[in-house]
């Protein structure tokens, strides 16, 4: 009886990682199909770029500004609340018609994908208080594996002739099935009254390293085909195994990460951003595109590591919502900082000087991994 009433007054599990494979499924087909929304919109690589920066510019305010009010007043319902605005958003970008209307668009699939990854991360935060299992590296991998689904689903359904508009309206329609489900989630309504946007000291060195581990994340993945295009001169069908090595190792990574149940989440930080030091320092030194492939996938599954592990000290807190909207946001930052930051340090060196950065970058992680980790399980 006792069993049945905790599952009952905490989120359902299976609905919220459904919520990390949607979100995955549409962000690895919007990957695939941006090809055919350059063609549509007829704007240059360059204005592409800008426009996509819009997907950041609108999820990183709606993460604070709108997720964590509607996650402390829904609860576990801000998930369907998230999943339904998110299934609206998914449909337009395939519509676009030009670049104003696209930059439009990708603000409002970035604001409801954020209000949408806050509120299913929120759920998991609360399954791990109320239940004792670690469920994060599970939930996040679930995610990478939806990323790899929606762009080899996507990229196949493109060979074969399908539309931009058909594929996103597919992933919509699955998003919505989500959305559906966890309006029916049986958990309270109304967890907690909203007490404010607040940054607590020791939540911001969470933030802080997530942050850090972001700017490696998010560096390595959209420069290693070019790394290995201009460093080793690959040809475009080795150069596209780059961002895949790295998608999929991360996910390898997550799922070991699940299971690695001796080890606590310090050790677990640590140990990832090492191995990741280690695979950006590789792939830098790297004399050839296959060892530069495997200093990649050693740099995804070491940063893999990151999301899980700091979102999950920041779900666990009372105040779950408003810690996980301010690890998001500021953490997901460096995925903005990273790109840019290694394309500035090789426009002035080289792309090897960009990939040790990014190995000391991981390098201050790993130091200050554990500590950070274990002061946030010493009450404030």
């Amino acid at each position: 009886m006792a069993r049945r009433l905790r599952e009952h007054l905490i989120p359902r599990a299976s609905t919220t990682l459904a919520g990390f494979v949607s979100l995955g499924l549409f962000w690895g087909a919007w990957a695939s199909v941006l090809p055919g929304v350059q063609d549509a919109t007829h704007i240059s690589k360059g204005a592409l770029g800008v426009a996509m920066l819009f997907v950041s510019l609108g999820s990183v305010p709606a993460m604070f500004l709108l997720a964590a009010p509607a996650v402390d007043r829904f609860g576990a319902r801000a998930v369907a609340i998230g999943a339904a605005a998110f299934a609206l958003a998914a449909t337009l970008p395939g519509l676009a018609g030009s670049f104003p209307v696209l930059v439009l668009i990708l603000g409002a699939a970035g604001a409801t994908s954020g209000v949408f990854d806050v509120a299913i991360n929120a759920n998991v935060g609360r399954i791990e208080s109320a239940t004792g299992r670690r469920m994060m590296p599970l939930a996040h991998g679930l995610y990478s594996v939806g990323v790899l689904v929606g762009a080899v689903a996507a990229g196949i359904a493109r060979g074969d002739g399908a539309s931009r508009e058909a594929i996103l309206l597919v992933v919509s329609g699955l998003i919505a099935l989500t959305a559906a489900a966890a309006a029916a989630d049986g958990a309270p309504v109304h967890t907690a009254p909203a007490g404010g946007l607040r940054l607590a000291r020791g939540l911001m060195l969470v933030a802080l390293v997530g942050a850090a581990g972001f700017v490696v994340e998010g560096a390595t993945e959209s420069w290693s085909a070019i790394f290995l295009t201009r460093v080793h001169h690959a040809s475009p069908g080795v150069s596209g195994l780059g961002p895949g090595v790295f998608a999929a190792s991360m996910a390898a990574g997550r799922f070991l990460g699940q299971a690695a149940r001796r080890f606590d989440e310090g050790h677990l930080l640590a140990g990832g951003a090492a191995a990741g030091v280690l695979g950006c320092a590789v792939a830098a030194l790297s004399p050839s595109s296959a060892v530069g492939l495997i200093g990649l996938g050693l740099a995804g599954a070491g940063v893999s590591l990151n999301a899980p592990v700091v979102f999950g000290l920041a779900g666990r807190r009372p105040d779950a919502a408003n810690a996980v909207a301010t690890v998001t946001t500021i953490g997901y930052l460096g995925l903005l900082v990273g790109p840019p930051l290694v394309g500035l340090v090789a426009q002035a060196s080289s792309l090897r000087i960009s990939f040790l950065v990014l190995s000391l970058v991981g390098a201050i992680v790993a130091a200050v991994a554990r500590r950070v980790v274990s002061a946030q399980k010493t009450p404030a």
